[in-house]
């Protein structure tokens, strides 16, 4: 490699490309800042590292950038949300880049792209394009990424690998012919450390793996991968799959969205020959990266665990929104004497009744919409905690019910942890 390389921010640093591509930047020999909203685990592995919100209106103008950038001459633009809000779209792929391209205009920059967004109608299709084009303002080169894969995995390369390790079937999106070109992350990140150093001009610019595979196909070498047995695979009709990820949107349900329904329905396939050929270390293609370590158990259980979690955060919403209807509609005379005689006089015992069952649908509202999925859960596990220790002082004969009575609040404590480590995606 030629040229001595110079300091680089990587925007979006905490993502699972911007990590990879500031682990492979920091190891080719460049000086690298990591910016992200959270960097507290970046400040542990070693980097320089500047905490931005890029949805904080400081972060929308450049002299907020100036003040931070003064010794950065690259700049690798790595941010991006597959699903949000517009306002936030706006800010992740325009507002803020802007403000960053504007406060640096001497810094060579790059932007990592998509593959798939012409022709698509999805809102991240619509403000990648939008990104583009600031981008191309600015004299920014924009490098157009294919499904990127790696040791570890997020978004799409997570949704395939849970699909891959579903028992009895493999659902594919259509009839599983789509095509996709992966590249792995290393060598996206060498891609990158070579372009920052010979800039191909704005562009976009494509970039994959050599070797093309089918959505099915795919999906079966991870299976084997994972060393599970083949299964048949499961044809979702596209009409099906697009309802799915619809409601997913709704539910904000991570994994299953309209993005990643599109993303599988239409294949991503990267045109990369003609940059692929200037570069002095080629792409790895898909069977050769995944045949060069074994998957590990923690690859298998976070397969497994990845449609677990979306699972998990229904059934707790219809938990409380059956205990919130009981506790709203349940005649008094059917839990009253369920309770042995307290200080307390029934028209307080009902009332308390029917407080909970607000605040259970509220809950369950909670689960349902997805909102704050952390704060919810600590939610969850305070009013359990709650009930059981009212239920225990008012009634401790509950605990000995045949059916489980307050033991059953034992495992749905578990279940609540369990969904409260899950949500933790990064």
């Amino acid at each position: 490699m030629s040229g001595a390389p110079g300091t680089v921010l990587i925007l979006g640093a905490d993502g699972f490309i911007g990590r990879h591509l500031a682990f492979g930047l920091r190891d080719a020999g460049w000086d690298v800042l990591a910016c992200a909203r959270r960097t507290a685990r970046l400040k542990h592995m070693g980097f320089s590292t500047l905490q931005v919100d890029l949805t904080d209106p400081r972060a929308h103008d450049p002299a907020f950038w100036r003040n931070h950038l003064t010794s950065v001459t690259h700049i690798v633009n790595s941010a991006g949300v597959l699903d949000a809000p517009q306002a936030i779209y706006t800010a992740v792929h325009v507002t803020a880049p802007e403000a960053l391209y504007s406060a640096c205009p001497d810094a060579q920059a790059l932007l990592i792209s998509a593959v798939g967004i012409d022709g698509s109608v999805t809102d991240f299709a619509r403000f990648r394009h939008a990104g583009e084009k600031i981008a191309l303002d600015h004299n920014v080169t924009t490098l157009r990424v294919g499904l990127v894969l790696g040791e570890t995995s997020y978004g799409g390369s997570s949704l395939a690998r849970a699909l891959a390790a579903l028992p009895l079937v493999t659902p594919v999106v259509g009839d599983g012919q789509q095509t996709f070109n992966p590249i792995h992350a290393a060598d996206l990140a060498r891609a990158v450390d070579h372009l920052l150093r010979h800039p191909p001009g704005p562009g976009p610019h494509d970039i994959g793996g050599p070797e093309t595979v089918t959505q099915a196909g795919m999906l079966q070498s991870l299976r084997a991968w994972f060393g599970l047995p083949p299964t048949r695979l499961l044809r979702l009709p596209v009409k099906l799959a697009g309802w799915m990820g619809r409601v997913g949107d709704l539910m904000r349900l991570g994994p299953i969205s309209a993005t990643s329904v599109a993303q599988l329905q239409n294949g991503v396939l990267a045109d990369h020959a003609r940059l692929t050929e200037t570069l002095p270390e080629k792409p790895r293609g898909f069977s050769t990266f995944l045949a060069a370590r074994p998957a590990g158990t923690q690859d298998l259980w976070h397969a497994r665990l990845y449609l677990a979690r979306p699972a998990l955060r229904i059934v707790l919403a219809l938990l409380w929104l059956a205990s919130g209807l009981l506790g709203l509609f349940l005649p008094r005379a059917d839990f009253l004497p369920l309770i042995p005689a307290t200080a307390l006089p029934d028209t307080a015992l009902v009332v308390m009744a029917r407080a909970g069952g607000v605040l259970d649908l509220a809950l369950a509202a909670a689960l349902f919409r997805g909102c704050r999925p952390r704060l919810v859960a600590a939610l969850q596990a305070g009013l359990v905690g709650a009930y059981t220790l009212a239920f225990t002082t008012l009634a401790p004969g509950l605990w000995l019910l045949p059916l489980g009575g307050l033991l059953k609040n034992l495992p749905i404590l578990a279940l609540i942890a369990i969904h409260f480590i899950l949500e933790d995606e990064r």
